[in-house]
């Protein structure tokens, strides 16, 4: 038997809608209808980001220093920093250099937080737009750069044409989830239902969505 050769398949917002619609038993017939789906689907991916990494969304990012500062605002877009680098040089003569991520309290501890030296040390306050603080802050004997993997949010809805901002592999939980959230507004006889079956979605696919490395344990047979 003859197959496709394709493996494109995709949902555009109003497709993606219309199925979860009828998860519930009813069908999308007004622009108000549309309206709420969408609102639904944005408050659906801002709680993904609350419940883990989503690998698609991680970004490598980089922040120029300047000599004397220590705070920088980063992208508005930002969830949070997973892991960074402080780079000094460029082209191949360039190095990267552990850098260790502090907490809030340890930041404000720092005596004088203007010392200057190659930063060591990041703190990073997760306000509507997110701030990053480095320790010391850069000196003037090197041209330094933040280079780290952010966790960035999902793309909005937007128009109903558009695609959602997720990998295939989300696609089925997305449904699911989208079905419950409109169930809890328009058909709750399947409230219970529809939150099982988008449980169950989610945790096929963000099993699915990690990384896959090897990882080695040596015991410590030291006294």
């Amino acid at each position: 038997m003859a197959t496709s050769g394709t493996a494109t398949f995709n949902l555009e917002f109003d497709d993606l809608i219309e199925e979860a619609y009828e998860r519930c038993g009813l069908e999308s017939r007004t622009g108000y209808d549309l309206r709420t789906a969408r609102r639904s689907l944005n408050l659906l991916f801002a709680d993904w980001a609350n419940r883990g990494l989503n690998l698609w969304t991680i970004e490598q990012r980089s922040v120029a220093m300047v000599a004397g500062t220590a705070q920088y605002n980063l992208p508005a877009d930002t969830v949070n920093v997973l892991s960074a680098v402080i780079r000094t040089g460029s082209g191949t003569s360039q190095q990267d250099i552990t850098i260790d991520r502090i907490s809030q309290n340890e930041y404000l501890f720092m005596p004088n937080k203007l010392t200057t030296g190659r930063p060591a040390q990041y703190f990073v306050q997760r306000t509507t737009t997110p701030v990053l603080f480095v320790y010391p802050a850069p000196d003037t004997a090197q041209t330094y750069t933040f280079r780290y993997y952010a966790v960035r949010r999902i793309e909005d809805v937007g128009v109903y044409t558009n695609t959602a901002d997720v990998v295939f592999r989300f696609l089925p939980c997305l449904v699911a989830g989208l079905s419950y959230y409109l169930a809890l507004k328009k058909a709750p006889e399947r409230i219970q239902l529809l939150k099982t079956i988008y449980e169950e979605e989610f945790a096929r696919a963000a099993i699915e969505d990690r990384d896959i490395a090897s990882v080695y344990l040596t015991p410590d047979f030291g006294q």
